[in-house]
């Protein structure tokens, strides 16, 4: 199936997506009245952080804030936390999706219980109802996957099947290369194709090239043999060895994840007939053909050195394992929607095996989370309507006019930084666009046609539905109203393209954001969050797009050279982080996020000085203002993880883990030194001379 990146985003789109394991204003007509829905035991998820916003009872006062800040300010509560047994780990983030979750589940189960529903009410309700028809899925078993099993078995030559990796943009299966759209980096405000290496069913090339991953792709393998003799396909056992020995081959050429990070270097448009003279052995023109992308003016290739590597692993693996190859991807893929034995034997080893998590995600989450992956927008309306009151955007907008005025100012007073590219820096952060809560303009889902007795049909006609919508914005303008997150969402992104910052509402709540709590926090956390996402515009990768969104160079070789050398004494620094025993943070890899962790606490902490008005900070239960804004910060980060979980995060992540997010940051940050008394000798002690500085 196509995919879609998103911006750079306040926490991983993978991560949260393993981690919860979810199957995956315009003129439209008004979402229904609000249904009698079920209700939402919020109780049960809903956490109190205090009595002005943070929760003292979960620190560990025995620890010194320099050996290690987020066990002194979280330490009880992590200690206290009991990982659900259906998720790889869990935290402030989880403890917020928990609450959007049953929010969903009210609105979507009040529509399921109606008789009198139309349009894209009807919709959903139906598309819940086909995924929680268990006794259905379990009645048809592999039914519905045989005519997708079919025509792989009937392909006769190599040209058709790329022609069917082309088609697998809008339906169940796999291609050795990725194509999407995306904004164009060199023409602001335009869409364009894009395409990417691919060919991997682990996360990450690590996996197959790492001895410390031997026993993930071992037992990957074995899932490969099961799930093809589950479907009856011949020689199971030998092409799921064909299979991982082609896939390896194909981790050897492909690039890591710190050098597909670098903007400058993977945006290499081309002519899309170019490519057959470029990476030969590849049926090129049969690809983009069944993927209806033939008539795009170019496609970016991200990774320009591995695809023609790859194109000529294509050309020398035996039809007959690229045939086996793609129906294990289709079985793969949908195996969430056949019955229970495809999805228990898919549970038990993408979660089980690979992430440590011990139980199935009971199914009515999963039927949701079907819903809202397929109706974001539909749903995400009735969210709003229902649990995003005015006022909190209201109060939002306040916050990010003063983070955007403490940016304003930390750049007019850097001192490395020459004026002509201060003025640039300058110009930019004028230009910044700011979306708080939802969108003014929504998804029209009429084209999309959902049964109630066919969720795999359901799942293919979303697929193409989506990818519809996709190619029809090819060399096409960029609505600036468009969304990449759904209201629903509990997280926040950068646009470099588009220059912006969005906070999507189910964030907006604790931690996060309480207009009832002390302002010293909620500076500390949504004050930080806010700040992470503007410096996002200004990190490694943010500062070589300028204030149009275009990936152009606007500074001068000195003061690039000094930033540079800021980042690599930064990444230095969490390349000696170990999470887990034997594996470190990849520096280079949570560079960006890095970068815009420590600005946003430096911003959280300037905004709330300047909302001060000259006054002094009140002291609170004994703790100053700097000690609760540095507080709420690692409040934010308070999360724990299986080991499994860790190491996945470490290798594709490009975050690093929670806990080296709130120290990471604070560490580099003299104030926190006053603020906790902080002296050389303690773990995280840090000489002046050494601390980064960089915005």
């Amino acid at each position: 199936m196509h995919f879609k990146p998103l911006a750079k985003s306040l926490i991983s789109s993978l991560a949260v997506a393993a981690a919860l394991l979810s199957a995956p204003i315009a003129a439209m007509p008004a979402f229904a009245a609000a249904p009698a829905a079920v209700a939402v035991p919020e109780s049960t998820v809903a956490k109190t952080y205090g009595t002005w916003g943070f929760d003292t009872a979960g620190m560990d006062k025995s620890i010194k804030p320099g050996d290690d800040f987020f066990d002194y300010a979280n330490g009880t509560a992590l200690k206290n936390m009991v990982i659900p047994g259906d998720q790889p780990g869990y935290g402030s983030f989880n403890a917020l999706y928990d609450l959007s979750e049953l929010r969903l589940k009210a609105l979507v189960t009040g529509l399921a219980a109606r008789t009198d529903l139309t349009g894209e009410d009807l919709k959903i309700a139906d598309l819940y109802r086909s995924a929680m028809n268990v006794d259905l899925k379990n009645q048809l078993d592999l039914k519905p996957a045989q005519a997708e099993l079919a025509k792989i078995a009937a392909i006769s030559n190599k040209d058709d099947m790329a022609a069917f990796m082309g088609a697998t943009s809008e339906t169940f299966g796999s291609a050795f290369f990725g194509i999407f759209v995306y904004d164009d980096a060199k023409k602001p405000g335009y869409r364009a194709l894009q395409m990417s290496q691919g060919g991997l069913g682990l996360p990450d090339r690590d996996y197959y090239l790492q001895d410390g991953f031997a026993d993930k792709k071992a037992a990957y393998e074995v899932y490969i043999k099961d799930m093809l003799t589950m479907a009856g396909y011949p020689g199971a056992e030998q092409a799921a060895k064909d299979i991982v020995a082609m896939e390896t081959k194909i981790a050897e050429v492909s690039w890591t994840k710190i050098e597909s990070r670098d903007d400058t270097k993977t945006y290499n448009p081309m002519a899309l007939k170019d490519l057959n003279a470029y990476a030969p052995g590849f049926n090129w023109d049969g690809f983009f053909a069944a993927a209806h992308v033939s008539q795009a003016q170019k496609v970016i290739v991200a990774q320009n050195t591995a695809i023609p590597k790859i194109a000529k692993i294509y050309a020398d693996t035996p039809l007959e394992t690229l045939k086996a190859w793609e129906a294990f991807n289709a079985l793969d893929q949908g195996s969430a929607y056949l019955s229970d034995r495809f999805y228990t034997r898919r549970f038990e080893f993408r979660s089980k095996t690979m992430y440590g998590i011990a139980e199935q995600r009971p199914l009515w989450k999963r039927a949701v989370g079907t819903t809202d992956d397929k109706m974001g927008e539909a749903l995400g309306r009735a969210y709003v309507r229902d649990y995003f009151p005015p006022e909190s955007k209201a109060k939002m907008e306040d916050l990010v006019h003063g983070l955007l005025a403490a940016m304003k100012l930390r750049i007019e007073n850097l001192t490395w930084m020459s004026a002509p590219t201060k003025a640039k820096a300058l110009e930019k952060l004028s230009t910044f666009g700011v979306k708080i809560g939802y969108p003014n303009k929504w998804r029209d889902y009429s084209a999309l046609n959902i049964k109630a007795d066919d969720l795999y049909g359901n799942i293919e006609r979303s697929s193409a539905f989506e990818w519809a919508y996709q190619v029809s914005h090819i060399d096409q303008p960029i609505d600036p109203e468009d969304w990449e997150m759904t209201p629903q969402t509990v997280n926040a992104y950068y646009s470099p393209t588009k220059n912006e910052i969005v906070f999507p509402a189910a964030i907006l709540q604790p931690p996060f954001f309480d207009p009832k709590a002390d302002m010293a926090v909620n500076y500390g956390a949504i004050g930080a969050v806010i700040g992470h996402e503007i410096t996002h515009g200004f990190d490694d990768q943010g500062r070589h797009y300028d204030s149009t969104g275009a990936l152009v160079e606007w500074w001068t070789p000195e003061d690039a050279a000094k930033f540079e050398a800021q980042t690599k004494a930064l990444g230095a620094q969490y390349d000696t982080y170990e999470p887990v025993a034997g594996v470190r943070v990849q520096g280079g890899l949570t560079m960006g996020e890095n970068i815009a962790d420590l600005g946003g606490v430096l911003l959280g902490l300037d905004a709330y000085h300047m909302s001060l008005g000259g006054k002094p900070a009140p002291v609170i239960d004994g703790y100053t203002g700097d000690q609760r804004v540095f507080l709420g910060f690692a409040q934010v980060w308070q999360s724990k993880y299986q080991p499994d979980f860790l190491k996945f995060l470490v290798s594709s992540d490009p975050h690093s883990p929670d806990k080296f997010r709130a120290i990471g940051a604070v560490r580099n940050v003299d104030a926190w030194y006053s603020a906790f008394d902080v002296k050389p000798g303690q773990t995280y002690y840090v000489k002046p001379a050494d601390r980064v500085k960089i915005w």
